[in-house]
């Protein structure tokens, strides 16, 4: 990923600071109540850091943001094919590229890849974490498991760290990308799903039809955007990944990843996934966790408890 300014200014104020949003289903091994909005006061920084105070970046208002390069602007061979300029958002099934081992244990809530590295955030109270995984093995090399009072939810890394949305308890987490040591906590209102960076905001979804804006440096709420599949709202947004200006977003229980356009909120088209889903996963193992692989232009997908990571592209 390139170092953008937007980003840089983001790395240096979570730096400043010392220095993870939710789950799609409630908790089956908690009271959902022991991890309920502001039953639990998440912990500080291991140095006590305060919250970041830094400025946000000076930059438009999410919905008035330009999208560098965008949709259209993309080589032939990428995985995600250019989207018509009107007319109703088109469907393609996928391939599989290639299949990568997955812990199959692993609830998986956000997946992210940079600079070759695999990251992913696991949910389930008491079996919440934050995970570097060798992507050709799956072998975990670095693991930082969350108290059993927070349910792991979605995962972004921006600069030199890593966010961890929560899903109820209205906290995020921020680590050391390459150690996973805790920098700091951020606070957030509302159920955090899935979480990803566009180089400029935060980007959060929360169970609901919305895309919220965050600043990356105070967590401060920029604005949000109502995301309509043909003119309706489309609910249960879950995990996020932004690629080449455009946001792709797993809609819980569901084989579908949708295509959206962040500054309009519109569904620009969708990925047909339901040929991946392993016969031997429960009903509740669904499709969650996109990681844009930018250096080498892969795409790759997964989902709770699956003993597979795919990489795949839209079929043409």
């Amino acid at each position: 990923m390139a170092c953008t300014p937007w980003i840089r200014a983001a790395a240096a104020a979570l730096l400043v600071a010392g220095c993870t949003p939710t789950a799609d289903t409630p908790p089956p091994v908690a009271d959902a109540s022991a991890d309920g909005p502001g039953d639990v006061e998440p912990p500080r920084a291991a140095d006590g850091a305060p919250p970041l105070d830094a400025a946000a970046p000076d930059a438009a208002p999410p919905d008035a943001a330009a999208i560098d390069g965008g949709p259209d602007a993309r080589p032939a061979d990428h995985p995600l094919p250019a989207v018509p300029a009107d007319g109703p958002a088109p469907t393609w099934t996928v391939e599989v590229l290639e299949r990568f081992p997955h812990d199959p244990r692993a609830f998986t809530q956000g997946l992210a890849l940079v600079d070759g590295v695999l990251y992913e955030s696991t949910g389930l109270n008491g079996q919440s974490s934050v995970r570097i995984v060798d992507l050709d093995s799956g072998a975990v090399q670095r693991r930082h498991d969350l108290d059993a009072r927070f349910f792991g939810e979605g995962l972004a890394p921006v600069g030199d760290a890593l966010i961890q949305l929560t899903w109820r308890s209205q906290v995020a987490f921020v680590y050391d990308r390459a150690t996973l040591a805790p920098r700091g906590e951020r606070r957030y209102v509302g159920e955090g799903w899935g979480l990803t960076f566009d180089g400029r905001w935060l980007i959060l979804s929360d169970g609901t039809s919305r895309l919220r804006f965050f600043d990356p440096g105070t967590f401060a709420e920029q604005g949000a955007v109502a995301v309509l599949d043909g003119g309706r709202p489309l609910q249960r947004l879950n995990e996020l990944e932004f690629v080449d200006g455009e946001v792709l977003a797993n809609v819980w229980m569901t084989d579908v990843i949708v295509r959206i356009d962040p500054a309009s909120g519109r569904v620009i088209g969708r990925l047909d996934l339901s040929g991946l889903r392993p016969a031997e996963v429960g009903r509740e193992d669904v499709l969650n966790g996109i990681a844009w692989d930018a250096d080498r232009r892969r795409l790759l997908v997964t989902g709770k408890r699956w003993p597979y990571i795919f990489s795949i592209r839209a079929r043409p």
